[in-house]
């Protein structure tokens, strides 16, 4: 798995990750960065434009979105108290992020 960024928003409750994803095989992705993530997967949604999973670490629910038309995947949660939790898995994705697009796909 390879990420171009992940840029972590405390306010947002988020953390944006731009990567290669292809919407038709979001599981390719997806099941890998839940993996990095030590999150276990409790349910996966999806639609015509976007998929919506629900992962959990330790306890705290974490959604994963991406949104087949802005190309956007991002990790949010819905409680405040919960922050840390991204905080925290933000510094894990840190190992994933390689910076041009040429080492995404290579």
């Amino acid at each position: 798995m390879k990420l171009l960024s992940a840029k972590f928003d405390p306010e947002a409750k988020s953390i944006v990750i731009q990567a290669a994803v292809d919407f038709e095989q979001f599981e390719r992705f997806a099941e890998p960065l839940a993996a990095a993530l030590d999150c276990e997967i409790r349910e996966r949604q999806w639609g015509a434009d976007r998929h919506q999973w629900l992962l959990n670490f330790e306890g705290s629910p974490v959604w994963l979105h991406y949104e087949f038309y802005g190309d956007i995947c991002w990790l949010s949660v819905d409680s405040a108290k919960d922050v840390d939790v991204l905080h925290f898995l933000s510094g894990l994705l840190k190992s994933y992020i390689h910076t041009t697009e040429e080492d995404l796909h290579g």
